[in-house]
């Protein structure tokens, strides 16, 4: 049976040691989160998840969610009970807004208990981490009237959310999408048609669904400008502002997965559903990417998650694996063989592993940060900074820590050998949950694209060149520094990859735009690489501050030979992607369609 325990130690360290938590309490939510709370908080939710979320997991998998005659779901056994003190707990309310019942704490805060929650079960997880992106987008695009409406019972999760875009005959191309929405005299409209891969789209966990579903109203434009977002309730509020008469929006069938089987992900038919219009007509596509860009930053924690729960159970077998002896004289003479952890090969794979998660999870939270200025900052020179940031990682935390978090649940599968394969050690179920974080909220060639194509430029490249400023300051900064140096060196040498990469780009990309296509995947991991990178080194400045202070030596070294491991063993691919990129697209499309 799987293990899991939450790493709070590590959270905290990344929050005040490394980003500096405490310099923020000028924006609005911070001032009532002093650290002996945040502290509470976090252990709190560690323990929700290690004792009531983490032993469902399994059950999620094994027993799945079954559709009922009616079209009801019913989600696997203790879902709903859990859901029931997530809600007492008020977790879902942690960072939303006090005006709609929020308790308006940092948005860090909740993705560190993100994190958590998927780590533990990243199948029951979505039913609120969903709500909360439902949320974010009404918060920013609806009228009063339907935020008064719909918030307050989200925030106490009476109510859940959904989004619905994917339709049967189009996916990345919304575009494409033929739902459509008929106006009616009372201001309301009538939506029409199908919607398939629609995570949490029906369950018995809350009184309400409330879903934003994109469509086209009759008369407007074709392709994406001529979408629009709206607001449709499986149950229709009443004038008391509760659940009433049933909409006719149901769930045609639940969709057969490879994993994240506690989820109920489904095909939802909308048969002339009351709705109503959120924002503007025809620029629903822009009010839904507040979600999806939400969305996009959680599934990147998703991935994150995996790669921890996974890595935690891959130590704990190696250090009990008995197998071999070790390279350089046996290490438990008094057993008829080593433990594994003991064989170098392990060890890489392992110290991967451990290098991942912890400098994503600086990544994450610095990213989350970073959404708190964007939304909570009176300067708006500030507040730029940070939308800028927040639309450079995006794509990169998506796209990166997804596919790194797939990898290292398969290296995690691997340590196990014959045990790995079999279902009663748990590590199949990582594997399979952990590969839909890459293809859902925009498959991580999308991601790759997106950044290279839309997000380098913006602005004349003003978030790039803040990156590359940012980063090369604090390589110049601590370059004499004896004991940061070799990492500043190595980081400096990524940087000046990245940077060459996307002079590349800018040299060679505008005349054939398939060079951009062909190196944008690359790119994306080149760009992942650095981040992280500079990650690394903030943690390692971080940890030798602590062993100045005489503070947790032992934790703080194991930290800085995880950042040597990294900035020696891991960084150096940077100069491998930037010869991808440089090549250009000429031998990928050189083979005739035909010939495949």
């Amino acid at each position: 049976m799987p293990v899991y325990k939450a790493p709070v130690d590590d959270s905290l360290f990344v929050l005040y040691d490394v980003l500096k938590m405490e310099n923020y309490g000028n924006l609005a939510g911070f001032a009532d989160a002093p650290r002996d709370l945040v502290e509470a908080v976090l252990n709190e939710g560690a323990k929700l998840c290690e004792e009531v979320l983490q032993p469902l997991n399994v059950v999620g998998d094994t027993v799945g969610c079954h559709r009922n005659d009616d079209g009801s779901v019913t989600t696997p056994p203790g879902f709903k009970e859990a859901y029931q003190q997530y809600r007492e707990g008020g977790w879902l309310a942690l960072s939303t807004d006090p005006a709609y019942g929020g308790q308006g704490l940092p948005v860090v805060l909740n993705a560190v208990i993100g994190e958590y929650l998927s780590s533990a079960n990243l199948a029951w997880a979505m039913y609120p981490g969903l709500t909360q992106g439902a949320m974010a987008a009404l918060h920013v695009h609806a009228n009063d009237e339907i935020k008064r409406t719909y918030l307050p019972k989200m925030a106490t999760g009476e109510w859940t959310g959904t989004m619905n875009l994917t339709e049967p005959h189009c996916g990345t191309d919304l575009g494409l999408l033929r739902t459509k929405a008929v106006p009616q005299a009372d201001g309301s409209y009538k939506i029409s048609g199908q919607k398939i891969f629609i995570s949490a789209g029906e369950h018995d966990m809350s009184a309400n669904i409330v879903h934003l579903v994109l469509a086209r109203i009759e008369g407007a434009p074709a392709g994406t400008k001529g979408i629009s977002l709206f607001v449709v309730p499986k149950f229709l509020p009443d004038a008391a502002g509760n659940a009433g008469s049933r909409n006719p929006v149901s769930c045609g069938k639940i969709e057969e997965k490879m994993g994240i089987h506690g989820n109920s992900t489904c095909v939802m038919n909308y048969d002339g559903a009351t709705g109503w219009l959120v924002g503007q007509e025809n620029k629903g596509l822009a009010a839904m990417f507040v979600m999806m860009n939400e969305a996009r930053l959680s599934v990147g924690l998703q991935g994150l998650s995996q790669s921890e729960v996974a890595y935690q159970n891959a130590v704990a077998y190696a250090r009990d694996r008995l197998q071999g002896r070790s390279l350089s004289g046996p290490k438990a003479p008094d057993k008829p063989a080593d433990p594994i952890i003991v064989h170098p090969d392990v060890r890489r794979t392992l110290m991967t592993m451990r290098a991942i998660n912890e400098a994503g999870r600086a990544l994450v939270l610095w990213t989350a940060l970073a959404a708190d200025v964007h939304h909570r900052s009176t300067d708006a020179a500030e507040r730029q900074k940070a939308d800028d940031h927040l639309g450079l990682m995006t794509p990169v935390v998506k796209g990166v820590l997804t596919d790194l978090g797939f990898d290292n649940a398969v290296k995690a599968q691997q340590m196990y050998g014959g045990h790995g394969y079999i279902n009663e050690w748990g590590m199949g179920q990582f594997v399979r949950d952990a590969r839909i974080t890459m293809i859902y909220e925009g498959a991580n060639g999308i991601q790759a694209l997106d950044l290279v194509g839309r997000k380098l430029g913006a602005n004349g490249g003003r978030a790039v060149m803040a990156f590359f400023g940012e980063v090369g300051a604090f390589c110049a900064q601590h370059k004499d520094d004896a004991a940061l140096g070799p990492f500043v060196a190595a980081l400096s040498k990524g940087l000046k990859d990245l940077q060459s990469a996307t002079m590349w780009f800018m040299q060679n990309a505008m005349a054939k735009p398939d060079n951009a296509g062909a190196g944008s995947t690359p790119y994306m991991h080149l760009f992942g690489l650095v981040a992280l990178g500079y990650m690394w080194a903030r943690i390692a400045k971080a940890a030798n501050e602590r062993i100045a202070a005489g503070s947790d030596e032992e934790r703080m070294k194991a930290k800085l030979a995880t950042a040597r491991f990294f900035f020696e063993q891991m960084l150096p691919e940077t100069a491998a992607h930037l010869a991808r990129i440089s090549a250009g697209a000429d031998s990928m499309m050189a083979l005739p369609a035909e010939m495949f």
